[in-house]
C-alpha cells in the first residue's frame, strides 16, 4: 500500500489537526507524514472534495452469522458488508452455532484478523449456551481473547445469576453486557405496546419490560462489583435511569442501534416483517429521549445491530418473523441523517471511534505520524441508494433496501489494506 491523500477534513476532537483540510500518505500500512502540500513517489493519489478522514470506525454489536448460520452471512460476506458501511472492527455477539464459549471458538473468530480488511473481536457467552443458568468458563475466554461477555439477544432474567457474573468478571476488569428485557413481559410481544399496536391488532412489548430490568441491573451494580454496559437501550425511562446512574458514579455505559433514531411505532409500515427489531421501535417520546441521550453524552456509543436473517425467517407473516434487520452498511448514513442538527459531525463520529473502544478498553488508534493507520474516509453530505447491486450480505432484511441514504463511506484503510466502496461514485 501507498496512498496519498490530499486535502482530507480530519473529524478528530482528539487530534491536533482535527477539522482541518490536510494530506495525508501512508505507505505499508503505516502513516508516514501529515501535512500540507505533500508529494509521494509512486503513491495512488486519493482527491475528492469534501471528503473526510477520521479514525476507523467500530462496531460493538453485530451478529457474524458464521458458524452455523453462513446461509445468514458468512465471514466473507460480513466483513466485506461491514467494510464498506465504514467499520475497521466489530465486536460480534457470541449467539452462533456453536455459542462462543470456548477457547477455540474465540481463536476460531480472531484467526483472519491479520489478513482482513476488518478485526473481529469475539464477544463470549455469560452463561452456557447463553440460557441464563450456570456461568461458562469466563476466564478461560477472557485469556484466549474475548473482549467482553454477553448473552447476546438474551437479558439475564436472574438477579443472582447477574451477581455472579459480575462477581467473576470483576477479578479480570472485564466488561458484562447485557440486554435489558423481562422476557416474561415480553413473551409474544410484537411490536412496542402502544396505540398502533392496539390498532394493527399486535400484542405489544411494553416499555415496562425494559425498563424494570435496567432499573435492578443499576440496583445489582450498587451491591456487586464489575463493569456493565446496557445494549441497545430504547425507552425514555431507560435512558433517564441510565443517566441518573452515571450520576451517581457508578460503572456503567450503554449504547443504542442507529436505526432506532429513525422509526417510531406509529411510522413503521403496517406488518412489513423488515420493520420488526428487538427492541421493537418505540413512541416518538422516546425516540427524543435517544437524541437527547446521544447529545449529552449518556449513550456512549451507536451500533448497527446488524441481524442478517434468511428469507425463510423473515418474509413471513408478521407475528411469526423473527426480528432483526442488516444494518453494517446503512448505519452511519442513518446516524448522519435523522441526529442532524442534534449532533456535530465530530460529536457523531466519536460515538463510533472512541466511544465504543473506551467502554471495551481498547486502544485507540491515532493520526500521528508513524502510527498504524486505521482510518475510515467518507463523505457526510453524498447520498446514495442502498439497493441489490451494492448490498454485499448475503441477507435482505432491511426496510432501508431502495431507499436514498445521505452520509456515504468511501472507504476504509485498516491491516495494511484499502477497501473502497463500490457504492461510492465520484462525481
Amino acid at each position: 500500500m501507498n496512498l496519498l491523500l490530499k486535502n482530507i477534513i480530519i473529524i478528530d476532537s482528539n487530534s491536533s489537526w482535527a477539522n482541518k483540510g490536510v494530506d495525508l500518505h501512508i505507505k505499508n500500512g503505516v502513516i508516514q507524514r501529515v501535512g500540507y502540500s505533500l508529494e509521494a513517489q509512486g503513491a495512488d493519489v486519493i482527491e475528492e472534495p469534501g471528503l473526510h478522514c477520521s479514525l476507523g470506525w467500530f462496531d460493538m454489536n453485530a451478529h457474524i452469522g458464521e458458524p452455523g448460520f453462513e446461509q445468514r452471512e458468512n465471514f466473507e460476506s460480513f466483513v466485506t458488508a461491514a467494510s464498506y458501511g465504514g467499520f475497521t472492527e466489530v465486536a460480534v455477539l457470541p449467539n452462533l452455532n456453536p455459542i462462543t464459549q470456548s477457547r477455540s471458538s474465540v481463536q476460531a473468530l480472531k484467526s483472519n484478523n491479520t489478513v482482513s480488511q476488518v478485526t473481529i473481536h469475539p464477544i463470549g457467552a455469560v452463561t452456557e449456551n447463553c440460557v441464563g443458568k450456570d456461568l461458562a468458563e469466563l476466564l478461560d475466554l477472557h485469556q484466549a481473547g474475548a473482549v467482553a461477555f454477553s448473552d447476546g439477544d438474551r437479558s439475564i432474567q436472574t438477579a443472582d445469576t447477574l451477581i455472579k457474573a459480575l462477581n467473576y468478571l470483576s477479578l479480570t476488569g472485564s466488561l458484562l453486557i447485557n440486554r435489558s428485557e423481562d422476557s416474561k413481559m415480553a413473551l409474544g410481544g410484537q411490536m412496542h405496546e402502544g396505540l398502533a399496536s392496539t390498532r394493527l391488532g399486535l400484542k405489544g412489548i411494553p416499555s415496562l419490560a425494559e425498563d424494570s430490568q435496567v432499573i435492578r441491573d443499576l440496583q445489582i451494580l450498587e451491591y456487586a462489583p464489575g463493569r456493565l454496559h446496557f445494549s441497545q437501550i430504547s425507552t425514555a425511562s431507560a435512558v433517564e435511569a441510565i443517566r441518573n446512574g452515571k450520576k451517581k458514579g457508578l460503572a456503567i455505559s450503554c449504547d443504542v442501534a442507529s436505526y432506532q433514531c429513525a422509526f417510531i411505532d406509529a411510522s413503521i409500515v403496517p406488518f412489513d416483517s423488515n420493520y420488526k427489531v428487538s427492541p421493537p421501535f418505540r413512541g416518538e417520546e422516546d425516540r427524543l429521549a435517544i437524541l437527547e441521550g446521544l447529545a449529552d453524552g449518556t449513550i456512549d456509543a451507536l451500533v448497527s445491530a446488524h441481524t442478517p436473517l434468511e428469507t425463510e425467517a423473515k418474509q413471513l407473516e408478521f407475528d411469526d418473523a423473527h426480528p432483526g434487520i442488516i444494518n453494517s452498511q446503512t448505519s452511519f448514513s442513518i446516524a448522519n441523517e435523522t441526529l442532524s442538527g442534534k449532533l456535530t459531525i465530530q460529536q457523531l463520529i466519536y460515538k463510533l471511534t472512541y466511544g465504543p473502544r473506551i467502554i471495551l478498553q481498547l486502544p485507540v488508534p491515532s493520526f500521528e505520524e508513524g502510527s498504524i493507520a486505521n482510518l475510515t474516509l467518507f463523505h457526510p453530505d453524498k447520498e446514495w441508494e442502498f439497493n441489490q447491486s451494492n448490498n454485499a450480505s448475503l441477507s435482505n432484511n432491511s426496510p432501508f433496501l431502495g431507499k436514498k441514504l445521505k452520509g456515504l463511506v468511501y472507504g476504509t484503510i485498516h491491516n495494511n489494506r484499502f477497501s473502497k466502496n463500490p457504492a461510492y461514485v465520484v462525481a
